[in-house]
């Protein structure tokens, strides 16, 4: 058997084809609300800035980091599972 036709058998399960569609749209909602949150955060920032409502300024720049963090974890997320497959066809 070859190293290529190793790996794992997707079409075995029934109705893969819609969980890879519901894994799909999961990711695409979560980047939306990922950018939405950053431009909802990023604008509170300013505002709280320039009126001086510094407490407000910092909850806002936290929240700027957690959506950043949110979409670069949502986003990284199909990125890792397809480096696993592929670790997983050459072990």
């Amino acid at each position: 058997m070859t190293a290529s036709a190793v790996g794992p058998n997707f079409g075995a399960v029934g109705g893969s084809g819609q969980m890879r569609a519901i894994a799909g749209a999961l990711l695409t909602y979560g980047l939306i609300v990922a950018v939405l949150m950053l431009v909802v955060s990023a604008t509170t920032w300013a505002l709280a800035s320039g009126s001086g409502a510094w407490h407000t300024a910092q909850k806002a720049k936290t929240g700027c980091f957690v959506a950043i963090g949110g979409a670069v974890l949502t986003g990284a997320a199909l990125t890792w599972a397809n480096w696993l497959l592929n670790l997983g066809a050459h072990l």
